[in-house]
């Protein structure tokens, strides 16, 4: 039983330290990935310039990792493996973000496609490094602070958006609306964000609010982010949801306003001020959820 229970548990911290890394990635290397000199950076950039990209940003990942990772007394061998998984990491979320931003598809041949997905990868495999060593909260410090027993219940702490005090509720509010602000006000002013609303379909813009709310949700609840314990304690269907969806409206909202202040809804049909919202809403989500908890 105790094998098991050992088991479960470094199956939940593996995939918590892949949730942050997923989000420390974003966090870092989010404005690259709407950067339209970065993508022509993709096709550009002759092979073997990419090729010492790589093994430059890979002998990064393997000093860091040595020096400042999640595990300071890893092996080397250890500290080999983290770093290729930071990679692999980097080429999936890059890859993912720039078929939802509409930069890749079929019609594509090999080499921009294969250029643009590491150009944009080594920078998120940078983050992915440095989220899940840095951005980790109180409970990776369960080693050093005795295990806590396997009966202990959790604390009676206030899940986000779903406080019985009124001032915190408002308070949440305001830090996420602060958080996404911050965020989304770096990417708003510039040309990329209506080029990719204006080029996305349908089914992406979809995408890219799925993927809004299942940051929010993996954030706040299933990632052990720096802050979030308080949140995370009490996981129901209805916490979850209510706290991920809450997170996402404000992140929306923060998003609309900033555009219509840049002047982007200007002479726009509705749909393109809709698309443009969704588009920049990631950005936002990120720091109504991620934003928040690090800015408390």
């Amino acid at each position: 039983m105790n094998r098991r229970l050992k088991l479960e548990r470094s199956l939940t911290k593996s995939l918590q330290e892949y949730f942050r890394g997923i989000t420390g990635g974003l966090l870092f290397s989010l404005p690259l990935l709407y950067t339209m000199e970065v993508w022509w950076a993709g096709f550009i950039v002759h092979p073997v310039r990419l090729l010492i990209y790589v093994l430059a940003t890979f002998t990064l990942l393997l000093a860091y990792n040595r020096y400042a990772g999640l595990r300071r007394s890893a092996s080397q061998l250890e500290v080999a493996i983290d770093s290729v998984e930071e990679m692999g990491l980097g080429l999936v979320v890059a890859t993912v973000m720039l078929w939802l931003l509409g930069q890749i598809n079929a019609d594509m041949n090999l080499t921009e496609i294969g250029g643009k997905i590491v150009v944009e990868a080594m920078t998120v495999a940078i983050g992915v490094s440095v989220g899940t060593a840095q951005l980790g909260g109180e409970a990776k410090q369960e080693g050093d602070t005795g295990m806590q027993g396997e009966d202990s219940q959790p604390s009676s702490s206030p899940v986000p958006f779903l406080a019985d005090n009124e001032s915190d509720f408002g308070g949440q509010m305001a830090i996420a609306l602060c958080g996404a602000v911050l965020f989304a006000a770096n990417l708003a002013p510039t040309e990329e964000i209506i080029v990719i609303a204006i080029e996305t379909s349908t089914a992406r813009l979809l995408g890219l609010a799925l993927l809004s709310i299942l940051l929010a949700v993996l954030i706040l609840f299933y990632s052990d982010f720096t802050g979030s314990q308080r949140f995370s304690q009490i996981r129901g269907i209805k916490n979850v949801l209510f706290g991920a969806v809450i997170t996402y409206a404000i992140a929306l909202v923060a998003s609309a306003a900033i555009l219509w202040f840049f002047g982007r809804f200007d002479d726009t049909t509705l749909f393109i001020c809709l698309a443009q919202t969704v588009v920049l809403g990631v950005a936002s989500t990120l720091g109504a959820s991620a934003g928040r908890l690090l800015l408390q």
